[in-house]
């Protein structure tokens, strides 16, 4: 049975800095029954006045639902958890005296199994995967914008969400996704592949990590190093990246 072993870290970008706002983004990585890895990063649009907790929201409920599940889904099934998650923002909003929009934010979902993995994807980020020790890393869910620029698809979009879903047959080595912070600095939108630079470094800095689970110690080091001037001089934006490799 596979263990898995991941960094995680979520940064405020400098352009919320500057105007006091919150931090969008939001993550969730655990390790579910049989050495299943469920990995999910959503961003809460930054025009949308509840956008992070409806990031927060979609993050937990679907985390949750893939625990409770056991297995992994087909798309069949992660269409009914997603109506789940867009009927308890909904829920809320009216609560609130909000609306759906008001909760805007995208999603990506990860979960292995022994022979394969399935991803889902609603709007930008993306998810990549690399199938052996020291292979490439190859973008298994490529970021999707909208009709005009600088926009994306939410999962509370009016009609629906814009789903998109692979079930993989190989099972991955090590699997990342991250949020739009940081997809320019780490992808080739010229040759749309995921350069194996970056990735390797983040994988390989848990290499002489012994134990399953979130790694803290790395975890931090990765925070500092995605609020770092580095970073900040490419991107303005929040910054979430999750990485997970098998013991």
């Amino acid at each position: 049975m596979s263990k898995w072993k991941w960094i995680a870290a979520s940064r405020k970008g400098t352009s919320h800095e500057r105007s006091g706002s919150h931090r969008q983004d939001a993550y969730r990585c655990v390790e579910a029954r049989y050495g299943r890895l469920i990995a999910t990063v959503s961003d809460g649009a930054g025009s949308a006045s509840h956008g992070r907790y409806g990031a927060v929201m979609t993050c937990r409920l679907l985390t949750a639902k893939a625990r409770d599940h056991g297995r992994v889904p087909d798309r069949d099934l992660f269409e009914e958890w997603i109506d789940d998650v867009r009927d308890s923002i909904s829920a809320t909003a009216v609560r609130h005296d909000l609306t759906m929009r008001d909760f805007a934010c995208t999603m990506l979902f990860a979960m292995t199994a022994s022979r394969g993995m399935f991803v889902a994807h609603v709007g930008d980020g993306a998810i990549v995967k690399q199938s052996d020790t020291d292979g490439p890393w190859e973008c298994v869910s490529w970021p999707e914008s909208g009709e005009y620029a600088s926009t994306t698809f939410f999962v509370t979009d009016n009609g629906g969400a814009r789903l998109r879903t692979s079930t993989l047959d190989d099972p991955p080595h090590a699997v990342a996704l991250f949020s739009d912070g940081i997809e320019r600095l780490v992808l080739d939108f010229a040759n749309r592949t995921a350069p194996s630079s970056f990735f390797d470094t983040m994988a390989g800095s848990m290499n002489k990590a012994e134990t399953a689970g979130m790694q803290r110690q790395l975890s931090q080091q990765l925070h500092t190093y995605l609020g770092s001037p580095k970073i900040d001089e490419r991107t303005d934006d929040d910054k979430t990246l999750v990485v997970a490799i098998q013991i």
